[in-house]
């Protein structure tokens, strides 16, 4: 993308409300900061079944063969003097209609749409809202920004009515509130997924690669797990906000699909429970983590039940933390979004490239034909729980970047390829507490940074903010060929990253974070 192209596309977003908060705008940067007042918090928790016989997260088109529950979302307003922002948390991926979505909440609130954040769980055990599907880069950035209606599936539908119906009642619930925050900690249900060979390789280390590091692996991994605490003027809870870094793939299963809300959603009901003291549930919404390289333990292999019991182990660790809450002392509403560019490298030459597609065409020739040593390709790994068929198909997915390189590099035109890749990062601050979303699947490695940087007593990072750009590495990560951190082999089409690569990300949230 060239500097014109991607302040074209710059102004596209502010104009759909993707990038830009409400405030001032300074170029590709828009702040807004409340007015004198009390912060006021309003919020609703809701559950959306999906069918047997829907389409599930597979390369191979398999259709759900169990719904074990509804996939739920959280809807929350805050508002201090005239500054308002809306947090949407959702137990699963939405990507295709989230901009649509996001216009049709911001109508219903009288808000910009810029002041919408949407945030995802990241879980695979989900259903399809609808939207057409980009099919490459462009593509997906429009499918990001585009407003307009998009077909969507039943699931899709009851889901815009629910968050459409609920959006409408938020404006009359809101009441004044003091923040409350404490940090709790969890070890035992995450591994680092990223594994090292004894040759400085790297591979994406699954529930089979893990079980022969250890019986009971999990290596460097954040085991952080804030919690947030809305309370009114009795001192009771009206809401509050959860975040743990970890990819839910306890019952992910891409050949045998089920829709379940994971141990992310089973942890936040029990936060709502909880916080209830014998009352109705109050609504809860899930954070996810920079969990780039973070995986929960058991995937593929685990199942329903187990995510439950990784759940209850979650939601334990944060209400043992309820006991250590702390008011914020300060007060104050801060928002902020902002595009920053991560910067892009070269290509690899002309004969690693022909020499990578070469091996990719075996390798999906052998897979087509049912070889089951199809387990390794240009770098990237695959487990025995997948079928060669399915192998094949990931590896599909990669060739496309290698052939477009390969002409790049023939034809002499790399100087048109991305220089960066404008992210864009959604800064909330709360009195004390700092959220910074990331529009993308952040490494655990850029979350550390932010923490450390940043000035505030908690700060909360997250990724998959109003939709996903895919993997982006932290500075030390950049350059391995596992699938996480060569995940621009899947785009159509991006360079690989370049040092400091994401750590940009958390530079500028930090340093945002001390502007307000």
């Amino acid at each position: 993308m060239t500097d014109k192209d991607r302040r074209a596309f710059l102004q596209k977003s502010l104009a759909a409300g993707t990038v830009a908060a409400s405030g001032v705008s300074l170029g590709n940067i828009a702040y807004g900061m409340s007015g004198h007042g009390q912060l006021e918090v309003a919020a609703i928790r809701f559950g959306t079944m999906a069918d047997v016989g829907d389409a599930g997260a597979s390369k191979l088109g398999n259709k759900v063969l169990e719904v074990a529950g509804p996939l739920k979302t959280t809807i929350m307003l805050l508002r201090e003097g005239n500054q308002e922002v809306c947090i949407i948390c959702i137990d699963f991926l939405l990507s295709r209609p989230l901009a649509y979505f996001k216009k049709i909440v911001s109508q219903e609130l009288g808000i910009a749409a810029g002041n919408v954040v949407m945030f995802s769980s990241h879980n695979h055990s989900d259903a399809p809202t609808g939207g057409f599907t980009g099919v490459n880069d462009q593509d997906y950035r429009d499918r990001l920004i585009s407003s307009e209606e998009s077909p969507l599936t039943p699931f899709g539908e009851r889901l815009f009515k629910e968050l459409r119906d609920s959006a409408r009642r938020l404006r009359r619930m809101l009441e004044p509130v003091s923040v409350w925050y404490a940090e709790g900690s969890e070890g035992r249900i995450t591994y680092n997924r990223k594994g090292r060979r004894a040759d400085g390789s790297t591979y994406f280390m699954r529930e089979e690669d893990r079980g022969l590091v250890g019986d009971d692996y999990n290596g460097d991994i954040d085991r952080q797990a804030p919690v947030v605490v809305f309370k009114n003027k009795h001192n009771k809870p009206v809401a509050a906000l959860v975040q743990f870094t970890g990819h839910p793939v306890t019952s992910y299963k891409p050949e045998a699909p089920v829709v379940f809300g994971e141990w992310s959603q089973t942890a936040t009901d029990i936060v709502g429970r909880e916080l209830a003291e014998g009352g109705e549930p109050i609504p809860v919404g899930f954070l996810q983590g920079c969990a780039g390289d973070v995986n929960s333990k058991e995937m593929f292999s685990g199942g329903v039940e187990r995510s439950r019991l990784f759940g209850k182990m979650l939601g334990e660790s944060y209400v043992k933390a309820l006991n250590d809450l702390q008011p914020s002392a300060r007060s104050g509403l801060m928002y902020a979004a902002e595009a920053v560019p991560v910067p892009c490298g070269p290509l690899p030459d002309v004969r690693t490239l022909q020499l990578e597609i070469d091996e990719m065409n075996d390798f999906i020739r052998r897979a087509d034909a049912g070889d089951q040593k199809t387990l390794s390709c240009v770098g990237l790994n695959f487990p025995h729980a997948l079928s060669p068929e399915y192998r094949g198909a990931l590896v599909k997915s990669v060739l496309p970047w290698s052939e477009w390189a390969l002409d790049i590099r023939k034809t002499g035109r790399e100087d048109t390829i991305m220089k960066a890749l404008d992210l864009p990062i959604y800064v909330i601050g709360l009195g004390d507490v700092g959220i910074v979303g990331l529009q993308c699947e952040p490494f655990q490695g850029i979350g550390r940074r932010l923490r450390e940087l940043s000035p505030l007593p908690l700060t909360i990072p997250c990724g998959y903010a109003n939709g996903s750009h895919g993997y982006v590495t932290d500075s030390a990560n950049t350059g391995d060929l596992e699938y996480m951190s060569s995940y621009y082999r899947y785009t159509r089409f991006r360079p690989q990253f370049a040092r400091p690569a994401g750590d940009v990300l958390a530079d500028r949230g930090a340093q945002i974070l001390a502007k307000g």
